[in-house]
């Protein structure tokens, strides 16, 4: 089956989920945030066959959420670091870790766990915020399409 391009939806979810949805793509910007950059230490923490990591890299790359850099330590290899558009999937990463904390593991269930590098609490949950301030639930959004009403 031909894979559908949302590349021209006026729909800002859809076309991020045209760039990044593949899992792997996540899985690779979550290693890079984490420290890992080389192509190697890619495919050993995610199991991927060389042919689908190279692939998804090249992608990443091609994006601008991934950058080609030489290797830190002055060897011959390269290394992959994120980008300001790849660091700014951090909050997806944290909303979709966040989700998959509460929804996905049973009571007492070990869990990886995000937490602040500085004093090593867990973080608090991500909430959402109108443009004064006050915490929103998902009753308070509503999806606005047009163009007009865009101040």
């Amino acid at each position: 089956m031909k894979r559908t391009s949302f590349g021209d939806s006026i729909c800002p979810v859809a076309r991020s989920l045209d760039l990044i949805g593949d899992w792997w793509t996540l899985l690779i910007v979550r290693d890079a945030a984490r420290g890992i950059k080389r192509f190697s230490e890619f495919q050993r923490s995610l199991g991927a066959a060389k042919n689908i990591l190279s692939v998804r890299l090249k992608a990443l790359v091609a994006e601008d959420i991934l950058q080609v850099a030489p290797a830190s330590d002055g060897s011959a290899y390269q290394e992959y670091v994120l980008t300001q558009k790849g660091r700014d999937l951090q909050t997806v990463l944290v909303a979709l870790n966040q989700w998959g904390e509460r929804y996905l593991f049973a009571e007492g269930e070990f869990c990886s766990q995000l937490v602040d590098k500085q004093d090593k609490k867990p973080l608090q949950r991500l909430q959402i915020h109108a443009e004064d301030g006050r915490v929103l639930s998902a009753q308070d959004i509503v999806l606005n399409s047009d163009n007009d009403a865009v101040a």
